[in-house]
């Protein structure tokens, strides 16, 4: 009887103990398996929240940016109905003309367009002591037309235009008897002008009139190379 209760005693130990250890071992695993998971759930977390919250954040960012673009292109882009209603159309075989013409239009806040011919004209060209020379030759031949070289431009909108050009032997060059050939005037005036060392204008205004055959010619003004915005406010002052 004593040997019996003595067994039964140590199978409840046994037992007892066994349960001890099934309940420590689960402890133990859920201690290496729940942080574990936990951190990494956390961090996949905070990781797409960080992505998500950076979208937004760029998004903004270059919708701003392009707003700024779109503003800077409108600014630089002409506003309609600015385009001036005033051309200086010049030649300059030399640049003399051209710095006129283009302080003329600093002050008429007009556009410019520059006739170029279509062959350029050197230096031994414009030899005016060579009776041989091309201007030479040109200049005494009124039915010489020299090829215009620059692109065609439309007069549409223009209400007067400044025709520049430099005296050749008392008279516009041929090219520009080209060029007021080639042209309708009409509804526009047209207001010669031009540089020379000491000779006036003369007949240019009349001769290219003649030539144009429409639009309103006024009189023309011979200027110096080195002629004032000034006096050239003075002048167009004048012509109003």
């Amino acid at each position: 009887m004593k040997r019996n209760i003595l067994t039964v005693a140590a199978l409840l130990s046994f037992v007892c103990f066994a349960g001890c250890g099934s309940a420590s071992r689960t402890e133990t695993s859920d201690a290496q398996t729940t942080p574990a998971a936990q951190t990494e759930t956390e961090g996949q977390t905070e990781s797409a929240e960080s992505q998500t919250a950076a979208e937004p954040k760029t998004e903004p960012v270059a919708e701003a940016a392009s707003s700024e673009t779109l503003t800077e292109s409108e600014k630089a882009a002409p506003a309609p109905g600015t385009r001036s209603d005033v051309l200086v159309v010049y030649f300059s075989a030399t640049g003399v003309t051209k710095k006129v013409a283009q302080r003329l239009a600093s002050v008429t806040g007009g556009d410019t367009y520059e006739i170029l011919a279509a062959e350029p004209y050197s230096v031994a060209d414009l030899n005016y002591n060579d009776k041989n020379s091309r201007s030479t030759k040109e200049q005494n031949d009124k039915k010489v037309r020299p090829k215009i070289g620059s692109k065609d431009v439309s007069f549409a909108g223009y209400k007067t235009i400044y025709l520049g050009f430099p005296i050749w032997w008392g008279e516009e060059p041929r090219i520009l008897d080209t060029f007021v050939e080639k042209y309708s005037f009409e509804g526009i005036t047209v207001v010669p002008f031009c540089t020379s060392g000491s000779s006036g204008i003369g007949r240019s205004g009349p001769n290219m009139e003649e030539l144009a055959g429409s639009g309103v010619w006024l009189k023309g003004k011979r200027f110096s190379e080195n002629v004032s915005e000034a006096d050239l406010r003075a002048w167009v002052d004048s012509l109003k």
